[in-house]
């Protein structure tokens, strides 16, 4: 029960696998899976990136039947009396236990995604006591940099450490000037285990190749190098094609068409070179080029393959900028981690000297860039066609930091955009910070035991708040419990067959899965098109529709019982959000009429029977012929 949300739906396939009588035929019912969006059958492993799941089921396995065979015990278990009248629970810890097993492999991963903090640290700035910055700074600002400890089977748990890794590995080929085929393999399948896990990582990296893009405009990068890395990606992103069964959505991704419309521009690079000199125009025809080109591949692509499963991407960045608002937009930007970022994350960020470091460091980069550029706009520099550099000022040492200074301004625009993605800025403003330690950016503050306690004094300063803020992570005690849902979830078990079908909140259809094991037709995995309207259809429960319209709804979708929840009709994140305000910009119709949610709480017939209730739940049993009703 402690997994709600999207948690509890990814680790319920594990479940499903791990309880199998065999892990081939946990694997073929994850693959064959009609308990997540009845009366469909749906490949889970391609829509949900399950492949974690896959990988953590089989280890579990060989784990147990290992032990088992050794006869070594691999848990301890003891139950618990929880008095007040509730009946005793067992608790398990050890190995053994599946959920015990899970947590402990994500927070391994995310474990030794710290020693390549520190060894990231240490390679771009060339001084251990970078690795050391780097680190101390993830610690002290932890809250802001990682959520694994809240929600550890979410995707981002199992993906992002492969991101580091992948940007490691990519500043290691961007500061080579021949890099070898190892160094290009090693970035893709550190690229593939980063998309495999995550269907967001094709939006950050789109992020990184356009990073890249405005680094090999400059001049930092040279067009036998960049082409290098754009086939790399495009080889990564074809093989996650195929092992995610054609997940179409990667090919009409906006990173796919980036990564040719990028290829194409950089191929015809002499010709440009023939229509214009060297300098701004070309620049500005270079972008232009880029984005025109990427946006028709990416409406050609969808048209062409007729998928829309990203529209509401779409939507949700427009609605940022207009007055646009539709019922997909409004489900996320009702959401604080989907609003604009909070002023108090910078103020923190303040406290423990993360902003000021990180302005002084892209300060003193972003003014060595302007004078390269500046001097190659007056004087030009020769093309060395040897090495096929592009025209652009001097590389020498300078093409990672350029790269990681523009990574870390699209970084800062997603998380002011959404608020949730500062989970990719605050990393990477504490590999950023290592660059103190640089003598290439800092060495005018003096010899090396000067530059250093300049460091050691930075970072005193930085432990004043940083300690302030571990300590108060640290004092973050608490045990799970809670009793309504845990009562729906028993009456489920013991009232209900185990074919009925149930509908409600996204979050707690989750549960219901996880806990009973019984059909849903929705849940919150939110970045299908299908399953977008199968919601709404559900929610329609929250609108102001009559009655009859709405039991029609679920009839149509072979609804057995619907679990109705007040917090969700009552509660307002802020003004125009609560499930009635938002069901108005949808059915503007019934504006002003009570909303059905209110009346069902009162009494639900005549279109439904309330069958079960306590004070968070009421569970509505939808009239049997549902089933005959298509």
């Amino acid at each position: 029960m402690a997994f709600r949300t999207e948690m509890g739906l990814y680790y319920s396939y594990y479940k499903t696998i791990i309880e199998a009588p065999s892990f081939l035929g946990g694997l073929h019912a994850i693959m064959n899976d009609q308990l997540t969006e009845y009366p469909l059958v749906i490949n889970t492993l391609k829509r949900f990136n399950l492949y974690p799941e896959v990988v953590l089921a089989s280890w579990y396995r060989i784990y147990t039947g290992v032990m088992g065979y050794f006869g070594i015990p691999t848990k301890m278990c003891w139950s618990i009396n929880r008095g007040e009248g509730l009946t005793p629970v067992d608790s398990c810890e050890g190995m053994g236990d599946p959920a015990y097993f899970y947590v402990t492999c994500v927070f391994l991963l995310n474990g030794a995604m710290m020693s390549l903090f520190f060894l990231y640290g240490v390679y771009l700035s060339g001084s251990r006591l970078g690795g050391i910055v780097t680190t101390l700074c993830f610690f002290f600002n932890h809250g802001e940099s990682t959520r694994v400890m809240w929600t550890p089977p979410l995707r981002e748990s199992f993906a992002y450490p492969f991101l580091i890794l992948q940007m490691l590995l990519l500043t290691f080929i961007l500061r080579k000037r021949n890099p070898s085929r190892t160094a290009m393999v090693a970035l893709g399948v550190s690229t593939l285990c980063f998309m495999l896990p995550w269907q967001f990582a094709q939006f950050v990296l789109l992020t990184q190749v356009a990073s890249l893009f405005a680094s090999y405009i400059l001049g930092y990068l040279g067009a036998a190098k960049m082409q290098s890395i754009l086939v790399t990606h495009m080889v990564t992103l074809a093989v996650c094609f195929l092992l995610m069964f054609g997940n179409a959505m990667l090919l009409t991704s906006f990173y796919a068409s980036s990564l040719v419309s990028i290829w194409v521009i950089v191929a015809l690079r002499h010709r440009l070179a023939g229509v214009f000199r060297p300098g701004v125009v070309t620049w500005v025809t270079q972008v232009l080029g880029w984005v025109g080109l990427t946006v028709l591949l990416k409406l050609l692509l969808s048209a062409i393959l007729c998928v829309s499963d990203d529209a509401h991407i779409s939507g949700l960045i427009k609605s940022k900028f207009t007055s646009y608002r539709d019922f997909h937009t409004l489900m996320y930007t009702c959401a604080a981690e989907f609003d604009f970022l909070e002023l108090e994350t910078p103020l923190r960020y303040l406290k423990t000297l993360l902003l000021p470091v990180n302005l002084l460091v892209v300060a003193v980069i972003a003014g060595r860039t302007i004078q390269d550029v500046l001097r190659f706009l007056r004087d030009g520099v020769k093309t060395d066609d040897d090495d096929d550099e592009a025209a652009g000022p001097e590389t020498s040492g300078k093409a990672e930091l350029v790269y990681h200074s523009l990574q870390l301004a699209a970084f800062t625009v997603l998380a002011v955009l959404i608020m949730r993605l500062k989970l990719f800025l605050t990393p990477q403003m504490c590999i950023m910070a290592s660059l103190i330690c640089s003598k290439q950016l800092f060495g005018w503050i003096g010899e090396r035991f000067k530059h250093q306690t300049a460091v050691f004094a930075v970072l005193a300063i930085m432990a004043v708040q940083g300690v302030a803020n571990l300590q108060v992570q640290w004092a973050i005690i608490g045990e799970f419990s809670n009793l309504p849902q845990e009562e729906l979830l028993d009456w489920i078990q013991g009232n209900t067959q185990s074919d009925a079908v149930f509908a409600g909140a996204m979050p707690t259809m989750a549960s219901v899965k996880l806990s009973t094991g019984r059909p849903i037709v929705n849940h919150p995995h939110y970045e299908d098109a299908g399953l977008r309207e199968r919601t709404k259809l559900v929610y329609s429960m929250y609108s102001r529709m009559p009655g009859e319209t709405v039991k029609r709804k679920l009839m149509a979708l072979g609804v057995d019982f619907f679990v109705l929840e007040d917090s969700w009709c009552t509660r307002r994140t802020r003004p125009g959000c609560s499930m009635p305000e938002i069901w108005d910009i949808e059915d503007p119709q019934n504006v002003g009429r009570t909303p059905l949610c209110t009346q069902m709480s009162r009494n639900s017939r005549p279109h439904f029977t309330t069958v079960f209730s306590n004070d968070i739940y009421k569970v509505l049993k939808v009239p049997k012929a549902s089933r005959d009703v298509r």
